[in-house]
């Protein structure tokens, strides 16, 4: 079906024509992105599982490494995006992108034999470790050129005031979350029913599928995200090579730091914290010396809203790391005689995100034309209160059952119900925030900035997993009743943090609402 447009809503040289009113490249990269996530979010829900019962780390050290990998997959689209922007054009960032992640989610197939505790002594295969920490660092150099170019060629189908713009990338935010839905349950099922090798080549034929489809149906993008300046593009600039292949040589060196960062997380932590002083130091710096009163304030409100986000992603981001390991070692998951592999029910967010996001919509809508919407720090309040009562809620699930006993199943499905309308309440509102309230000469910045706090909200993740670890043994507890003391300790701290935390924003939002000077 194919429906007439004026030509002032799409961009001059675009000439496809609509699918149900959105322009016919929305679709290519819907399905890119949905098989994109479908790869990422597949893998995502075995990961810990694999380091833990498979290479038989510790939960501490696999938590680590969980989170210095998951910190430098929100790290690397700033340097994709600069790369993009400046030379190499949305599209072939995004194709190079997806070749590095077909090849990284196949590399996770050579699993090679399990490790084996020989008298006290961890013995694993090096080549197959390594093989790993390679696969994962070819999926965060892909994701570094692929994730936030893919989203800015969605920009370029609409005109500036084109009204069908929210539309799209609400129609692309459900390929997002389609792709994780169906990720986490196929991918989790087969890889914990059949073996590792067999979910993870599951994530990796989503990938190629995804990369197939931008190739084949990419010309519906009509030059959109093209080089900004393919003469420099060919321009010979070292060793007789091009500036394009001095671009794509980069993705090796991505792929070597990588490499070596994920293996060495202290490190990753510390260049977190350098970077992140040096870069708040200078957003601070720059709103005093470069800019008036109502643009300082407006970017000290960034400033400030930036470490409730970090907290509020640090806690959400445990799904793939301890409530992973929670929801294998201590819920009943017996569903009609089913035991369900609790890799699925990472599942459970996308489900919600489905079923509750046009609710809150018309909620937000609503709420807006009686005045009474809650300005964005407010719910930031809000979002951070919630994933603090899922912790709450989950622990007094822990609590009434007996000390040694499996908690019943809807108090996990309770805690997701609760992190995803927290997220609902947040996340949508980050983007837009860093848009409206940055000054326009350093938006790109900012938005570096925003990216940057999820890669530090990543690695917090880890650290915060690693202090639910227990004794295991072949990658099971030894004593079920330690575990949930250790679980029932960590998330009652966390949880109270997030209350307080919440408290504390809640308070706040009167000093930043007037510091907005009128944005909402």
């Amino acid at each position: 079906m194919t429906d007439a447009i004026s030509d002032h809503d799409i961009p001059e040289h675009y000439k496809s024509g609509t699918i149900l009113g959105h322009p016919k490249g929305l679709y290519v990269l819907f399905f890119t992105e949905m098989w994109e996530r479908f790869s990422y979010y597949g893998m995502r829900a075995l990961l810990i599982f694999y380091l833990t019962q498979h290479f038989l780390f510790t939960d501490g050290k696999a938590s680590l490494i969980y989170g210095a990998y998951t910190a430098l997959v929100y790290l690397m689209p700033v340097i994709g995006g600069v790369l993009a922007d400046r030379y190499l054009g949305s599209r072939k960032a995004v194709t190079y992108g997806a070749i590095l992640l077909v090849l990284g989610h196949f590399g996770m197939v050579f699993e090679g034999p399990p490790a084996v505790n020989d008298s006290g002594t961890i013995v694993r295969s090096d080549y197959h470790l390594q093989i790993l920490f390679l696969s994962l660092s070819l999926i965060v150099a892909g994701v570094g050129f692929l994730k936030a170019n893919i989203s800015t060629i969605v920009g370029k189908l609409y005109g500036e005031n084109d009204p069908r713009r929210d539309g799209g990338f609400t129609i692309f935010y459900m390929g997002i979350n389609l792709g994780a839905f169906v990720a986490t349950l196929w991918c989790g099922w087969v890889g914990q029913t059949y073996g590792w090798r067999y979910g993870f080549g599951s994530a990796g034929i989503g990938m190629l599928l995804g990369l197939i489809i931008f190739l084949r149906w990419q010309h519906l993008l009509e030059g959109l995200g093209d080089p900004p300046d393919p003469k420099a593009l060919k321009e010979k600039i070292f060793l007789g090579l091009n500036r394009e292949m001095v671009i794509y040589l980069a993705g090796p060196l991505m792929i070597f730091a990588s490499w070596m960062l994920v293996q060495n997380q202290a490190i990753v932590g510390q260049l977190l914290g350098g970077s992140s002083v040096l870069l708040f130091g200078f957003v601070v710096w720059y709103s005093f010396a470069k800019v008036a009163k109502v643009e300082r304030d407006r970017l000290l409100v960034i400033v400030l809203l930036i470490p409730f986000n970090i907290l509020f992603w640090a806690l959400f981001e445990q799904a793939g790391s301890s409530l992973n390991l929670l929801t294998d070692r201590v819920v009943d998951r017996t569903i009609l005689g089913w035991n369900v592999p609790a890799s699925m029910f990472q599942s459970l967010n996308a489900a919600f995100i489905f079923t509750l996001a046009p609710f809150f919509a018309i909620l937000w809508t609503k709420l807006a034309k009686r005045g009474w919407e809650p300005n964005t720090p407010i719910k930031f309040s809000l979002g951070i209160l919630q994933v603090g009562f899922g912790f709450l809620i989950l622990v007094a699930g822990m609590k009434a059952t007996s000390i040694d006993g499996l908690i019943p199943v809807y108090w996990i499905v309770l805690l997701y119900l609760f992190h995803t309308t927290g997220e609902l309440c947040l996340s949508p509102v980050g983007l837009s925030m860093i848009t409206k309230l940055s000054v326009s000469r350093i938006v790109g910045m900012m938005m570096g900035v925003w990216f940057f706090s999820f890669a530090a909200a990543n690695f917090v993740a880890g650290l915060i997993s690693r202090m639910t670890s227990v004794e295991t043994e072949g990658g099971q507890i030894t004593d079920i009743a330690v575990a949930k003391a250790s679980y029932i300790d960590v998330y009652t701290q966390v949880g109270w943090y997030a209350v307080a935390a919440a408290a504390v924003l809640l308070v706040l939002s009167l000093l930043l609402k007037k510091g907005m000077h009128g944005i909402h």
